[in-house]
């Protein structure tokens, strides 16, 4: 794999901002090293039995079988002054679903951790059950192409008891449907562990990760695995458009939640 050195550049994003277009201009097979340490990973393609659970799990959450949270995102030109109504170029359907461990929300009167509503729902088994094999297959992988990273964060997750694991590298786990994150850091992630972030799409463009630390935009093309700490910077995802009807960005990403450490109960 080919090796990409990140260099820090100045930036004036923020929190919050949406992420704008930026065209990839990482879009090979590469391992991410900063400091002369490697911190991650990206794939055009993953080895074909994961491309086969990712497309399994794909269809099952685009089913009926899989309860997920929706939100409607309109997009427009603005106010039509004669009309009196906004104007909309399109409507794009979001979607979510988590699965795995969810930590305590005490804002939320929820002081308790507890695992993701989804798992009782008998209709949604066979998705959760090819995102865990997918889960697993991911490890393995980080296992083969960064060995210290996988025996680093497999130390790290002996703090947390068995019950919140999804898999043996992760807690939780979250499919995101057509949503562009703005500009974020995953700062209820463990340090020093790695996400993974997993992309599915048909007849769509944009929906790529960009991180403005290192100036970088990567491919998240059909079947692309990233692996990447998502604690470490400020990342957003571009936007993304259907060039088709139909068409949509789907993420599956896996994730070590820090609240999980040391919580037995």
């Amino acid at each position: 794999m080919k090796r990409v050195d990140l260099q820090k550049i100045e930036n004036s994003v923020k929190i919050g901002e949406e992420c704008p277009i930026f065209e990839p201009n990482i879009k090979e097979n590469c391992i991410f090293y900063e400091d002369g340490q490697p911190i991650g990973f990206f794939m055009r393609r993953m080895p074909e039995k994961m491309c086969k659970l990712a497309d399994l799990a794909d269809k099952e959450f685009n089913s009926k079988r899989v309860p997920k949270s929706k939100l409607t995102r309109r997009t427009g030109d603005g106010l039509d002054q004669e009309r009196g109504v906004y104007k909309y170029k399109n409507e794009v359907e979001q979607e979510s679903c988590i699965i795995g461990s969810i930590p305590p929300k005490p804002h939320m009167k929820r002081p308790y951790a507890s695992m993701s509503s989804v798992h009782q729902v008998k209709s949604a088994q066979t998705f959760i059950k090819a995102m865990l094999l997918l889960a697993k297959e991911s490890e393995q992988l980080i296992a083969e192409i960064m060995p210290d990273q996988y025996q680093r964060q497999k130390e790290l997750f002996n703090q947390v008891s068995d019950k919140w694991k999804f898999g043996t590298l992760f807690t939780s786990s979250i499919s995101n449907y057509n949503i562009s994150a703005p500009f974020h850091r995953d700062t209820g992630n463990i340090k020093n562990t790695v996400n993974v972030i997993i992309t599915k799409r048909r007849n769509s463009k944009g929906g790529n990760l960009h991180v403005p630390d290192y100036g970088v935009t990567i491919d998240q093309c059909d079947n692309s695995i990233l692996v990447y700490p998502a604690w470490r910077n400020v990342h957003g995802v571009t936007p993304i458009e259907p060039t088709f009807e139909g068409g949509y960005r789907n993420s599956l990403v896996f994730y070590p939640l820090n609240a999980f450490l040391e919580l037995k109960h």
